[in-house]
């Protein structure tokens, strides 16, 4: 599952409609019917669990702050590899090292140690974009040779809001844990995450090679992009 933490939240006020539409969603995707209906209604219920709109964006430190961090590090890869990336972010020790360190590391740097669910659901998205930055890198040599264009930057931040958005969600990690079938608790999932991420666009008044991602443009785009998935979502069963 994307939510690696059980978010299994409080009770009472926000969180009744939210454990129903969650229960609604599950027994949808058990039962082999459509999900969208319900997975709508469940990404709208979860926002006012989260303070409304303007809470969810205020709350999601780790992960404004971890799209940032990774806007710099593929725009570094993109323009002269991982060595010198790593390098200039302070982390010229990783160069050379085995895939689990340097990529252990890289999480680290964008998005903390998982020490509480905000910088765990931006750790876990970290860790699904690094995935699909090095899905075959054995070897440090494997890894520097891996190159992006601005295409491939643009749509890996939004790969990575999206993931953290999605895990943020409370109680759906629970829910699909009741699937007994793998492969449908599995669909559910995806489907999900897939509505999410059809939400996430970067709203860039350049190419992502081109944003200053340490500083405050890249802090505004990555603030103007969540606040807008957050807002659209809350609007969904209206």
């Amino acid at each position: 599952m994307g939510t690696s933490t059980d978010r299994g939240g409080g009770s009472g006020g926000a969180w009744t409609p939210l454990k129903r539409a969650a229960t609604s969603f599950m027994n949808a995707a058990d039962g082999g019917r459509g999900t969208s209906f319900a997975g709508r209604r469940l990404l709208a219920r979860h926002v006012p669990v989260l303070g409304g709109a303007a809470g969810a964006v205020a709350g999601a430190r780790a992960g404004r702050a971890g799209a940032q961090r990774l806007g710099s590090l593929l725009s570094g890869i993109a323009g002269e590899g991982l060595a010198t990336a790593l390098t200039r972010q302070g982390l010229a020790d990783l160069v050379g090292g085995d895939r689990f360190t340097v990529l252990d590391a890289i999480a680290n740097r964008i998005a903390g140690d998982g020490a509480d669910l905000d910088t765990q659901a931006a750790r876990d998205a970290t860790f699904d974009v690094l995935a699909e930055l090095f899905p075959d890198a054995d070897s440090w040599g494997d890894l520097d040779a891996v190159r992006v264009d601005a295409d491939e930057v643009a749509r890996l931040l939004e790969l990575f809001l999206s993931r953290y958005i999605y895990n943020r969600i409370p109680v759906i990690a629970e829910r699909l844990a009741r699937i007994t079938d793998p492969a449908k608790a599995q669909r559910a999932e995806e489907d999900l995450q897939r509505m999410v991420q059809s939400f996430v666009a970067l709203q860039l008044p350049h190419g992502p090679l081109h944003v200053d991602w340490d500083g405050a443009e890249g802090r505004q785009i990555i603030d103007v992009t969540v606040r807008t998935v957050y807002e659209a979502l809350e609007l969904l069963e209206e």
